[in-house]
């Protein structure tokens, strides 16, 4: 019986024991690895190609969607200041400046906070309740107090900016300050380090791939909340270009503004993967 059991226990002849393993599904050994550039590249062009289809077969009128070949003539026409407006650089530089004075300010200002609310209850106490009450809201449901308050002029703009920039990079810090482990913490404090000490070599370091991350997210927010920014007596930035043309159904102006809009925001994202395969390149591995 016992040598039944032991035949019926051991592999097969021929069979090793890494043919018994789990078979090898990729030629990556991490999760998701591997290139996709030549994959993204063909989904922008083959997006592209449908939309040049669709418009060139006249399936939809040019008010509801414009044809590529309409929108880039706008782009080229704002771009040299033909166009009957204030030329595309002056509408640009107007909003990188506003959403990126206010990403900054919330940077300076939530990323304390947040590592604050993570190491001290009475902290988290006070402004955790603000925080999640405030951070769900969409910024038009108090964009009319924020003109009530503070008027029509930059700091409106630029304060509805930072306050959709505030919440996540709060809470980014927040959530990663606690990658910190206790053998860390444990290890320099034996070897003397303050609290002062702990927080700068050992739990911000560990806190920022989540910081990274919310910074990511939040300067996405920010450009999101840009329209409705810009809402507020604007003449100039790209957001109001946006609106100004969906009041007179320039449905082609409208399209090339969200392009810009969103090849910025993608440009500067693509920036932050950058700067974080740079700075953490432990992130990731264990």
């Amino acid at each position: 019986m016992l040598e039944a059991q032991a035949r019926l226990t051991q592999p097969p002849q021929g069979e090793s024991g890494a043919s018994a393993a789990t078979p090898k599904t990729s030629a990556f050994t991490e999760l998701g690895a591997g290139p996709s550039t030549a994959i993204s590249v063909l989904t922008v062009a083959l997006l592209l190609g449908l939309w040049y289809g669709v418009t060139a077969a006249g399936w939809i009128k040019p008010l509801f969607l414009p044809s590529p070949q309409a929108v880039w003539q706008q782009f080229y026409e704002y771009l040299t200041g033909q166009a009957n407006d204030r030329p595309l650089w002056q509408h640009l530089l107007a909003s990188l400046a506003r959403v990126f004075s206010a990403f900054g300010l919330a940077c300076l200002t939530a990323i304390p906070l947040g590592l604050a609310m993570g190491l001290s209850r009475v902290v988290r106490g006070i402004c955790d309740p603000v925080l999640e009450f405030y951070r769900p809201l969409p910024p038009l449901s108090y964009l009319p107090l924020i003109i009530i308050w503070f008027g029509i002029d930059e700091l409106p703009k630029v304060l509805l900016i930072y306050l959709s920039c505030f919440g996540p990079l709060a809470i980014a810090a927040r959530s990663g300050m606690k990658r910190a482990t206790q053998q860390q913490l444990h290890a320099a404090a034996s070897m003397g380090a303050s609290r002062w000490q702990l927080i700068r070599h050992v739990i911000f370091p560990a806190a920022l791939p989540e910081i990274m991350v919310g910074m990511r997210i939040a300067i996405g927010f920010g450009w999101t909340t840009l329209v409705a920014a810009e809402m507020v007596a604007a003449t100039l930035g790209v957001g109001q270009l946006v609106l100004n043309a969906s009041n007179f159904l320039r449905t082609d102006i409208v399209v090339m503004g969200i392009f810009v809009i969103g090849s910025v925001a993608y440009g500067f994202d693509l920036l932050m993967r950058a700067l974080e395969r740079r700075w953490l390149p432990w992130k990731g591995r264990g």
